[in-house]
């Protein structure tokens, strides 16, 4: 029997804690003083205090552990944990995680108290040194080429209704051109209305353009894509475009255009790329764009905990020292318009639930970015592991999936449900569809708007459910005549805040 005692709980912790073996008899305690981290821990079964990490009486009345993790996010923090789990403990096997801010002291003490220190900066030296050198090390130089080439003005465009992980990207891309004397603009089609992401643009200060469909593209001589990976899909550019420069994270759905391309699909944000090509191309981090970036990480990870890689946690240990934390609050924590409390409370009372699925039609809406948010807020509620909101808008409806059951992928079960009746695509734990219904624009009044509304959503509901409860890749049920009519296909989603 083994008993593991983690103190504090970061950005690493979650993904330690459910790689501990759990084997029969051996057990395991989490200390934080992040009460929200103790809630969601409780919630999965694992066992969790709330207290400081760093205070000594935290630990008095914990017996003996075996193992100990040292695991936030701040070097002072773990150092008094540290401390105090070595007075209290001189027993115990002791990994201590240095944090992102640590200083020659502090590193002398991690070395003297612990038996392993977990070290992302020096571990990255190492690498370099050692003569392995990051993925993207020939893929910089490469890309420094094609950059260079270029002769005119460079369109850096983010898909539609871009979220933090597309403008990051997008930024960054601008700034690696201008770095090689090469005028740049990120551009984007579509709005950024989700409330994160506004701050996020207006506190960092970043320079977008927002393009629309009637402007002429003709001062441009090359163009980008970031976060997705063909033109016309995703945004409003030309589907023949001739693209110089591709980067994204995304798996392709069809050919990729472009004379350079980089699709890391292990990565888990493009936002990681970006910030690899900056760092191998030797460019000072600005505090906006490294900002940027970081939010972009952690907006795509979910805090670095939904597909995750080595490369995410390496990009935010290079990007953390720039980043202007005071900031990154404020944009984590805006006011909720009452728009988006308005489609969130129609979203949790029209709910229908099956077990633990929840589907929920919130009617018109003005602003589709309020219906992901909607979609994590009756993920929160208590029985639901899987939720769907949808809504109209014009003669679309929208729809946003959230789930963490382990045994459900949103973006195949939606794939599944309506790729035969518009689009869908996304993660298998966030995912989103579009769908485009003709006869609403041929509607005379209300009362028929209405009825056609209403068979609709039945539609929308009964093949999500059915999608669920099927197994992956299998049509669902009988593909009926009035879905062919009600529906018509329109161009795929965009991956990140309008799934």
């Amino acid at each position: 029997m083994v008993f593991r005692l983690v103190l504090g709980c970061g950005t690493i912790c979650r993904q330690v804690t459910e790689r501990l073996p759990e084997r029969d008899g051996d057990r395991r305690l989490v200390i934080t003083d992040d009460e929200t981290v103790v809630e969601t821990l409780r919630e999965e079964s694992v066992p969790a205090r709330s207290a400081d990490p760093a205070d000594p009486d935290a630990i008095e009345n914990v017996d003996h552990p075996d193992v100990i993790f040292v695991a936030s996010d701040r070097t002072d923090v773990n150092r008094a944990a540290l401390e105090a789990a070595r007075e209290r403990f001189p027993a115990a096997s002791i990994v201590g995680y240095l944090g992102g801010n640590a200083t020659a002291a502090d590193r002398q003490r991690f070395d003297e108290l612990a038996d392993h220190v977990v070290d992302p900066t020096a571990a990255i030296a190492d690498r370099v040194i050692g003569g392995t050198a990051m993925p993207t090390a020939e893929s910089a130089i490469e890309l420094r080429k094609q950059l260079v080439g270029i002769d005119g003005r460079l369109a850096v465009v983010a898909h539609d209704n871009p979220d933090p992980d597309a403008i990051a990207s997008a930024v960054a891309l601008v700034a690696i051109a201008e770095s090689v004397g090469v005028d740049a603009d990120a551009c984007y089609f579509g709005n950024i209305s989700h409330q994160e992401n506004r701050a996020m643009v207006n506190l960092l200060g970043l320079n977008l353009r927002n393009l629309d469909r009637n402007d002429s593209l003709g001062e441009y001589s090359a163009f980008a894509l970031v976060d997705h990976s063909r033109p016309g899909v995703n945004d409003q550019l030309p589907a023949d475009l001739h693209v110089d420069i591709v980067i994204d994270h995304h798996p392709p759905r069809g050919p990729v255009p472009g004379e350079f391309v980089d699709l890391r699909q292990q990565a888990g944000a493009t936002s990681t790329v970006l910030t690899e090509y900056l760092d191998h191309v030797d460019l000072d981090f600005d505090p906006a764009t490294a900002t940027a970036l970081l939010y972009g990480i952690r907006v795509d990870t979910n805090d670095f905990s939904r597909e995750v890689s080595p490369a995410d946690f390496r990009a935010a240990s290079l990007l953390w020292p720039h980043v202007d934390t005071s900031l990154l609050d404020q944009i984590e924590q805006p006011s909720l318009e009452g728009d988006t409390l308005e489609t969130i409370a129609r979203a949790i009372k029209n709910r229908v639930q099956r077990d633990s699925v929840a589907v929920a039609s919130v009617g018109r809406i003005g602003d589709r970015d309020a219906l992901p948010q909607a979609a994590d807020q009756l993920l929160a509620m208590e029985g639901i592991d899987t939720t769907l909101v949808f809504g109209f808008a014009d003669e679309m409806v929208f729809l946003s999936a959230r789930s963490r059951a382990a045994d459900v992928d949103l973006g195949e079960t939606l794939r599944d449900a309506f790729d035969r009746i518009g689009s869908a695509g996304g993660h298998a734990d966030m995912a989103g569809a579009q769908l485009e219904i003709g006869i609403l624009g041929s509607a005379d009044d209300e009362e028929e708007i209405e009825s056609i509304v209403s068979v609709v959503e039945e539609v929308i509901t009964n093949r999500f459910f059915e999608s669920i409860d099927s197994r992956p890749g299998v049509p669902v049920g009988a593909y009926t005549q009035t879905s062919e009519w009600l529906f018509t296909q329109r161009g795929e989603p965009e991956d990140g805040e309008s799934a």
